[in-house]
């Protein structure tokens, strides 16, 4: 049986649901019964789209993203990482960190979880901004053999992971804007 087709607009109220129960209750007492009773719609219908919670939950936070980072091509690498930066509101910004927290922690218990991570948002983020980084050697931004390039997504990831715990403070634009014209960007010898 062919699995119909949900509108866009009954996809996105459906994400909603998702992330806003993901941020009430966590991954783990996350249930497909309770995402069904929220979203009036039922569990075998959700399974029937998206196979599995982690799936779903993915699938949710992917369709949240207002960029992705393959996407953006200003015609110079700090021109893509400030519209990149500046897509997402700062309020935005705090809501995904504390989820993603939340899924970084789940991922240890949840090898589904981690693979739909990795195959859903972590690798065609990698990709996207991989080939930002291309795109900026190809233009003669960035040197091709320089050595901080295989880094860039570690630098990244560590600026969103750090803030909170060394400032106590959220990520926000001004924090990333600021971290990338001081930190990536002189690596990278721009």
């Amino acid at each position: 049986m062919a699995r119909s087709r949900l509108t866009p607009e009954r996809e996105s109220e459906l994400y909603a649901a998702v992330l806003d129960l993901l941020g009430e209750v966590g991954y783990e007492a996350l249930t497909m019964d309770a995402v069904a009773a929220r979203t009036r719609s039922s569990k075998a219908t959700l399974y029937r789209q998206w196979g599995s919670k982690a799936e779903l939950v993915v699938k949710a936070l992917r369709n949240d993203k207002p960029v992705h980072l393959g996407d953006v091509d200003t015609g110079s690498l700090r021109g893509d990482f400030l519209a990149v930066v500046t897509r997402t509101d700062d309020c935005q910004m705090e809501k995904n960190s504390a989820l993603l927290r939340g899924l970084s922690h789940a991922v240890h218990d949840n090898p589904d979880l981690f693979q739909a991570l990795r195959d859903l948002l972590i690798e065609p983020e990698m990709t996207g901004l991989g080939s930002m980084l291309q795109r900026a050697v190809d233009r003669g931004e960035v040197r091709p053999d320089n050595p901080a390039l295989p880094y860039v997504p570690h630098m990244m990831i560590g600026a969103f992971a750090a803030r909170e715990l060394v400032d106590c403070q959220p990520v926000d634009q001004a924090f990333l804007t600021d971290y990338v014209d001081s930190v990536v960007f002189p690596a990278l010898g721009i």
